[in-house]
C-alpha cells in the first residue's frame, strides 16, 4: 500500500513504495544562482546571504591536527594490516579521512572533473534545462531552504539520483550535456565498488558477525551533489554549506579544483581539510552511525569561502535503499552497550532531514535512544 501524505504549501505530497518508486522528497523554494550574482563583482554581499553569527574561520592552521590519510592499498595487502585499525580509529575518533590508492582510473576522475566544471560554466539558458522543478529535489538549485525569510547559503549545486537509474529524473539526467554524462555512469559505477569495499572493511575492522551489515548495501541508493562555491567579496560574513552531518552511510568526496574549504569540528574546533593531490575524503554519515550504534560517527562539517577562487567538489552518497528499515546492527548492541537509537526506515529518515533547514546534527539526535 502506498502512503500519500498531503503537505502544506512548497512542500509536495510524498508517495513512498519501493525505492524506485519514491517519488518526491521535500524540496526547498526557488533561490537565484550564487554563480549569476558573483559575476557582477559586487562590493557588498546582499543581506540574505549574510551569517554574522557563524563560528571565525581559524587563520593560524599549522599547528592544527590533520585528518587521518589511509591507504586502501595496505588495506587489501593482507588480512591483519595495521592501516585497519587506522581505519577503525579515523571512523570513531574522526567519521573522516583521506583515501589514498583508491584504485579509481586516474581518466574517469579527470573527465568528471573536467565535465562538472563545464556544467557550472554553462549558459543561464543552459542550466534552465537542469533546473529543479517543483517538488524534486534533483537539478540545479538549493536544498534545505524552507522560507522567503531563511538566511542563504553562498553556493550553487547540481543534485542527481544515480543508482538505481530507475530512481533518476526522467528529465535532468538526459538533459546532462555529453560527454558528462557517459562520464558520471561510469564514474558512478566506479565509486559504487569503491564504496562497498570501504563498507566491507569497516565490518571487518567492526568484527560484525556474518553480512548483518553489508547485505544491507548489497543493493545501494546513489545520489551526488556537486557543489559550486563562487569567491565572494566579504568570504567572513558567508558560508558555503551550514555546519551539519551527512544523512547518508558513506560519502566519497572529490575536491575538483584541491581548493580548501572543507572544515570540519573536531574538540570544539573547526580543522580545515588540506586536499591531498588524488585522494577522496571519505566520511561517515547518520545512517552508518546509527548501524554501528554510534562507534563510527557521523562528523558536522562545513564549507567556508574564498575571496579570490571558486571552489568545486562532488559528494557521492551511498545508503540502503528507502525501504529498508534502519537500527544498531545487532551484533554491535551489548549490555555494555545499549541500543543507542531507534530503528527508522530509510525514507522516514530522509523525509525528516530533508524537511527542515540544514543544521548541526539535530535529526540524527531525533532518533537517539536517551539510556541514561
Amino acid at each position: 500500500m502506498k502512503r500519500i501524505h498531503h503537505r502544506k504549501k512548497h512542500q509536495p505530497y510524498i508517495i513512498t513504495l519501493m525505492d524506485s518508486q519514491i517519488v518526491k522528497l521535500e524540496t526547498s523554494l526557488s533561490v537565484p544562482s550564487v554563480h549569476e550574482l558573483a559575476k557582477q563583482l559586487i562590493t557588498k554581499v546582499p543581506e540574505r546571504y549574510l551569517h554574522p553569527n557563524q563560528d571565525p574561520i581559524i587563520s593560524d592552521t599549522i599547528s592544527l591536527p590533520q585528518v587521518p590519510v589511509i591507504d586502501l592499498n595496505q588495506l587489501l595487502s593482507q588480512d591483519e594490516s595495521p592501516e585497519l585499525e587506522k581505519l577503525n580509529q579515523a571512523c570513531k575518533e574522526w567519521g573522516f579521512f583521506q583515501l589514498i590508492n583508491h584504485g579509481i582510473n586516474p581518466s574517469v576522475v579527470e573527465n568528471v572533473k573536467i565535465g562538472v566544471e563545464k556544467l557550472f560554466s554553462l549558459p543561464e539558458k543552459e542550466k534552465e534545462k537542469l533546473r529543479q522543478k517543483e517538488g524534486e529535489l534533483e537539478g540545479y538549485g538549493q536544498h534545505f531552504v524552507c522560507s522567503e525569510e531563511q538566511k542563504l547559503e553562498w553556493a550553487d549545486l547540481f543534485f542527481i539520483n544515480m543508482l538505481p537509474s530507475s530512481t533518476r529524473s526522467s528529465h535532468i539526467f538526459p538533459s546532462v550535456p555529453q560527454p558528462f554524462r557517459n562520464d558520471l555512469e561510469r564514474y558512478s559505477l566506479e565509486l559504487e565498488k569503491l564504496g562497498m569495499t570501504i563498507i566491507k572493511l569497516m565490518t571487518k575492522a567492526l568484527k560484525i558477525k556474518g553480512e548483518e551489515l553489508v547485505e544491507l548495501f548489497e543493493d545501494l541508493r546513489q545520489t551526488m551533489r556537486m557543489n559550486y562555491y563562487p569567491p565572494c567579496p566579504q568570504p567572513e560574513q558567508v558560508i558555503g554549506i551550514n555546519p551539519h552531518s551527512d544523512v547518508a552511510a558513506l560519502t566519497i568526496l572529490l575536491q575538483v579544483n584541491e581548493m580548501e574549504g572543507l572544515q570540519i569540528r573536531k574538540d570544539g574546533m573547526w580543522i580545515p581539510i588540506k586536499p591531498l593531490s588524488n585522494a577522496f575524503v571519505i566520511n561517515v554519515g547518520d545512517i552508518l552511525e546509527i548501524l554501528t550504534n554510534g562507534i563510527y560517527r557521523s562528523i558536522e562539517h562545513r564549507a567556508t569561502i574564498n575571496s579570490e577562487k571558486e571552489r568545486i567538489s562532488i559528494a557521492t552518497f551511498h545508503k540502503p535503499l528507502m525501504n529498508r528499515v534502519v537500527g544498531p546492527t545487532p551484533s554491535l548492541v551489548t549490555p555494555e552497550r545499549p541500543a543507542m537509537f531507534k530503528k527508522i526506515s530509510v525514507a522516514d529518515y530522509y523525509r525528516g532531514f530533508f524537511s527542515r533547514k540544514l543544521q548541526g546534527k539535530s535529526y540524527v539526535d531525533a532518533v537517539r535512544i536517551n539510556n541514561t
